[in-house]
């Protein structure tokens, strides 16, 4: 069974991550970019909105279990291939020619909300769901890609708060914050207003790709040159 489906509302792609809490791994990776893919062959779609359809999570970030299996094998290089394939699943939310657009429905942690930063614009619902980044407390390290685009999804003295202390931030702050556009009252709702906010949009493919490689070429530089050296499993996975 697909863990990720799309459809078309008239010039939408509304891309939906159905497996549960989402934890991404090979499958997810593979799944989302070949849904990529078919997107970006639609020249009828002119944006696209990520969202879930589960009722508490939106994406709860690395599939830990998956890693642990592969720890336990000492396969580490499996583990540095997907963390460097995992990336062309944020490089396309960066640099789509369309506008990308998290629909927040549930909890989106770790590498979920790293997913979420990737995109545009964010929506999400205020009667349920945090963003968090639990790495501190699970000695994770973010790699300098990943500073760099949450930069620019998050005012710089809120990501450092979330990121040193782990706080668990609701859509309330968040919009305040203009980290989402706006905190909606349930999924539905949070879905309705991305899917309407995303028909808004009727941009040249080509204009707004050259816009993409302008403003995030600092984002893209450091995923291509220099999170190599930060991606080592044995490194990224020491404990103190």
């Amino acid at each position: 069974m697909a863990i990720v489906k799309w459809e078309k509302d008239e010039t939408v792609a509304v891309v939906t991550m159905c497996n549960g809490e989402n934890r991404q791994n090979p499958t997810f990776t593979e799944e989302m970019m070949a849904t990529f893919d078919e997107i970006v062959a639609d020249v009828e779609v002119k944006s696209m909105v990520l969202t879930s359809d589960d009722p508490k999570f939106w994406s709860l970030g690395v599939d830990l279990g998956w890693m642990m299996k592969k720890m336990e094998a000492k396969d580490m290089k499996g583990i540095s291939k997907w963390l460097f394939d995992n990336n062309e699943v944020f490089k396309f939310c960066l640099m789509a020619p369309i506008p990308t657009i998290a629909a927040i429905t549930g909890h989106a942690f770790g590498n979920g909300a790293m997913l979420a930063g990737a995109c545009d614009y964010r929506f999400m619902r205020a009667d349920r769901g945090f963003l968090n980044f639990p790495e501190v407390n699970i000695n994770i390290q973010f790699t300098p890609s990943m500073i760099a685009w949450m930069k620019k999804a998050i005012p710089y003295d809120l990501f450092i708060d979330m990121k040193f202390s782990g706080r668990k931030v609701g859509a309330a702050e968040l919009e305040e914050r203009h980290v989402i556009k706006k905190a909606c009252d349930n999924a539905e709702t949070t879905l309705s207003e991305a899917i309407a906010f995303a028909k808004t949009f009727n941009k040249s493919r080509a204009t707004l790709t050259e816009m993409k490689k302008r403003t995030y070429k600092d984002i893209i530089d450091k995923m291509e040159n220099e999170d190599s050296s930060y991606l080592e499993p044995l490194f990224m996975f020491t404990q103190d």
